[in-house]
Parts: structure tokens; C-alpha cells; sequence
């Protein structure tokens, strides 16, 4: 390639073509120095600027995310009382179709197991003060 532009520009052209080349050769230099030593002067600056936007951006997403996790977490609650409810409903259903009785059931046969005790006693003459079954 340069030969051809050597040919091209001739034999006396020789020392102004290269002269041409040295001297973008030596621009593109300097311009390269002076944009290090632009980036170097500045880069501080530019650092602590992109420092301080990190942080804002920081602070906002981990507010955002600590809502979102919130929101996740109440309608987790909401979801998992409902599930309980419904297993809770399905045992009792199941245990009531093979005839086990509830808390409730067994409350309420010692109350009347506790009052036709007291009804004999009565009528055979042999009373007791008698504990009652608690409610």
C-alpha cells in the first residue's frame, strides 16, 4: 500500500509525503496524550459522580424491593390461613364420616355423664358432693 502511494506521489513528492505522514503520525499522538490526560484529570470527578448515582439507585431499589417482599409476604400469610383452614375442615369432615367425635361431642357426653350420675346418686339416696366437669 505504500508503495503504491510512493509511486503515486512521484519521487520529489517522496520527502513531502512522508513528511505528511510523520506529522499525522505525531497529531494522533498529542491527541491521544491529551485525551489520557483529560480522562485522568476528570476521572476522579466522573468516579465520584457515578459513586453517588450508584448509592441513589441503591437506596430506591432496596426500598422497592423490601415493599415488594412485604406485599409477597401478606399475601403468602392470607394464602397459607385459607390453607389451613381448608385442611382443618377436610380432617373434620373425614374424622366425623368415620364417626370419632369432636372436642365438643366429648365435652358435652361428660356434662350429661356427670349430671345422670348426680340424678342416680339422687334417687338411691346416696349424694355426694360431686365435681363437676369442667366447661
Amino acid at each position: 500500500m505504500v508503495k503504491k502511494l510512493k509511486a503515486l506521489a512521484g519521487g520529489a513528492a517522496d520527502n513531502q509525503f512522508s513528511q505528511t505522514v510523520k506529522d499525522s503520525a505525531q497529531q494522533i499522538w498529542l491527541a491521544g496524550l491529551g485525551a489520557f490526560a483529560k480522562a485522568q484529570a476528570e476521572g476522579m470527578k466522573a468516579f465520584s459522580s457515578l459513586v453517588k448515582e450508584g448509592e441513589s439507585i441503591q437506596s430506591r431499589t432496596t426500598k422497592v424491593a423490601g415493599e415488594k417482599v412485604a406485599e409477597a409476604a401478606a399475601k403468602a400469610s392470607g394464602t397459607w390461613d385459607k390453607l389451613e383452614q381448608v385442611f382443618e375442615d377436610r380432617v373434620a369432615r373425614s374424622l366425623s364420616s368415620l364417626g370419632v367425635p369432636t372436642k365438643k361431642d366429648i365435652e358435652t357426653l361428660s356434662k350429661r355423664v356427670a349430671e345422670l350420675t348426680e340424678v342416680v346418686q339422687n334417687l338411691n339416696g346416696t349424694a355426694k358432693p360431686t365435681r363437676r366437669a369442667a366447661k
